[in-house]
C-alpha cells in the first residue's frame, strides 16, 4: 500500500498559524509511528515571497481570519494579510486540489470567527472542514488531524 500524506499550504501572521500546524505534524509522527497508516504531513507555509506553483497533489488549507474593515455580514469585507495565500490557492488549476479548508481566529469576534476560511471554502469551491481557535489545543490538534485523515481516506479509496 502505497503511504499517503496530509499536505497542509498555510500562511501564519502572527505565528498562530504556524504553532499549531508544526504541532500537528508533530502529532502525525506520533500516530505514525503507532500505525503506519496514519498519514504524516508536510507543511507549506505560503508568504509574500513565495513563487506560486502548481501544486498536483491534495492539500488542505490552513487560513487564519484578518479583517481591515466590514463585519463580513451586512457591511463588507476587507481581508487583510492573508491575500498572498488566497492568490496562491487560486492560482492556475490550485484550487481543484483543495481537499477542504481549516479556519482559525479569536471567537471574541462572534460573526467574524473562520470568515476569512468560510470566504476561502467559497471560492476553491470545496469544504470548511474544522476551525480551531487561536493557537489551538491538543484536542483540536486531534480532531483535526482526524478529520483531514478521513478526508484523504475517502478520496484514495
Amino acid at each position: 500500500m502505497s503511504e499517503s500524506t496530509i499536505n497542509i499550504i498555510y500562511i501564519s501572521i502572527e505565528g498562530n498559524t504556524r504553532s499549531f500546524v508544526t504541532g500537528m505534524q508533530d502529532y502525525a509522527k506520533t500516530q505514525h509511528a503507532a500505525d503506519e497508516t496514519n498519514p504524516l504531513i508536510t507543511l507549506k507555509e505560503i508568504t509574500e515571497q513565495s513563487d506560486f506553483e502548481i501544486e498536483t497533489k491534495p492539500y488542505f488549507a490552513f487560513v487564519p481570519t484578518y479583517l481591515d474593515g466590514g463585519n463580513g455580514i451586512d457591511n463588507g469585507v476587507k481581508e487583510l494579510m492573508t491575500n498572498v495565500l488566497g492568490e496562491y490557492l487560486s492560482y492556475d488549476q490550485n484550487p481543484n486540489a483543495c481537499i477542504g479548508v481549516v479556519g482559525s481566529g479569536n471567537r471574541n469576534f462572534n460573526e467574524q470567527y473562520c470568515l476569512t476560511a468560510r470566504r476561502y471554502a467559497e471560492q476553491l469551491d470545496t469544504d470548511f472542514i474544522a476551525d480551531y481557535e487561536l493557537r489551538g489545543t491538543s484536542v483540536d490538534t486531534e480532531r483535526i488531524y482526524n478529520v483531514m485523515k478521513e478526508r484523504l481516506a475517502a478520496l484514495t479509496n
